[in-house]
């Protein structure tokens, strides 16, 4: 997601996350405001128009009346009135049983769906996807990967210790590089199975254990389209929380054209010229064809190689 902005930048505060006297005196100040996930997906506040939306923060007060578990919030950081943010994370079903919940908890919008329609700030987008990658993370570390033991939640949810063996788990974060690889003239976009019919995109592929980024940018490229890599220059990186990915964007100067297209890993790629890039960015491709968004780091790397003409 975009970087996080000056509207709502949090202090994470990671050296206060032990201390659990802080924490609860952070939680139950007057001042503490909690986002509500419900299913991952947070509950919002539009205009009529639903042109633009916000986050709907409570307060600790409201919790108490919705019923809500506040002692399991996960502890996102404070602002510059020292005022803590936490997320809180339960199942859609739990807040249907919010007397008044269609007023208050509602509606719900999976996050990427928001990112997508551009209504949302960059801000209010970057800390929500902070809030959801860490609330997928403890969906999937319930249990000890070691013993399989329970493991409870720590240091304000960003960390589960087993209670069995004692070993300690921490969030992780998959790094992924995403590059656009060019030629001089055109650069190479693939278009997904998952895609709509006529979206394509940068290639990208998870970094595998033992290999730097450029290694990947060049294994990535050659098993999905049969072209070689040389040179690689680090662009720029994105954290993506589906459900906890860091993208590292990278330009990738090819060696070879030709294609041979993995069919099982992307429907097609095609190289394209800066003028079908720069009308793709535009939504004016007399194709229809378009690219992601500017709220995917594949619009930037795209951008970038139509401005270098």
């Amino acid at each position: 997601m975009p970087t996080v902005g000056s509207t709502v930048m949090l202090d994470r505060l990671g050296p206060k996350r032990s201390d659990a006297e802080f924490l609860k005196s952070k939680l139950e100040a007057p001042g503490a405001r909690f986002l509500v996930l419900a299913d991952l997906k947070p509950v919002i506040r539009s205009n009529a128009q639903r042109t633009e939306a916000k986050l709907a923060w409570f307060s600790y007060a409201e919790l108490t009346e919705f019923g809500l578990p506040s002692a399991e919030a996960l502890f996102l950081g404070i602002d510059k009135a020292s005022n803590a943010h936490f997320a809180l994370a339960v199942t859609e079903h739990r807040t249907r049983n919010v007397p008044g919940a269609i007023e208050k908890l509602r509606p719900i919008v999976d996050l990427r769906s928001l990112a997508m329609q551009g209504i949302m700030s960059p801000e209010e987008l970057s800390l929500c996807g902070q809030a959801r990658a860490l609330a997928q993370w403890h969906e999937n570390a319930r249990c000890c990967g070691h013993c399989g033991g329970t493991t409870l939640v720590k240091d304000g949810g960003w960390k589960r210790k087993c209670w069995a063996c004692g070993l300690e788990w921490f969030p992780r974060t998959d790094p992924v590089v995403i590059m656009l690889v060019t030629d001089g003239s055109r650069c190479l976009l693939a278009h997904e199975h998952r895609y709509g019919d006529k979206m394509f995109s940068a290639l990208a592929g998870f970094i595998e254990p033992g290999e730097d980024i450029e290694h990947a940018v060049r294994r990535e490229v050659f098993e999905e389209t049969g072209v070689k890599v040389g040179e690689v220059k680090f662009h720029s990186s994105q954290p993506w929380p589906f459900p906890h990915s860091l993208m590292l964007g990278c330009i990738g100067q090819a060696e070879t054209t030709e294609l041979v297209i993995d069919t099982v890993e992307i429907a097609e790629a095609r190289w394209f010229t800066r003028q079908d890039a720069r009308l793709m960015l535009e939504r004016r491709h007399p194709d229809g064809l378009t690219v992601p968004g500017k709220q995917a780091i594949a619009n930037a790397l795209i951008a970038s190689f139509v401005d270098a003409a």
